[in-house]
């Protein structure tokens, strides 16, 4: 038989190595931070906004539209054919029942 005297001896040696993910939300926390910023940008645009341009804060509107009374009589008459033209074509539709 052999002699197993003559065998070197074996080291065994094990390397583990473990990584943990660090900075995986980086990405997620700076999307977050840029929507607070434009939800806070927004807000303010809305409910702070900057002061009336023209000096005057107050809130009254006045509009006044001159010429409009003959459009609208116009538009009036138009709306007013047509329905006729509507009535009369039903009625001829279902022969005057």
């Amino acid at each position: 038989m052999s002699d197993h005297a003559d065998t070197p001896p074996r080291n065994n040696t094990t390397t583990t190595t473990t990584t943990t993910g660090s900075g995986g939300n980086t990405g997620l926390a700076f999307i977050v931070g840029i929507l607070v910023v434009v939800v806070a940008v927004i807000g303010f645009v809305v409910f702070g906004g900057a002061e009336s341009v023209s000096g005057d804060s107050g809130d009254d509107v006045t509009v006044t539209i001159e010429g409009a009374g003959d459009a609208v009589d116009d538009a009036g008459n138009a709306l007013q054919g047509a329905a006729n033209a509507i009535e009369g074509a039903a009625e001829e539709a279902t022969d005057g029942q």
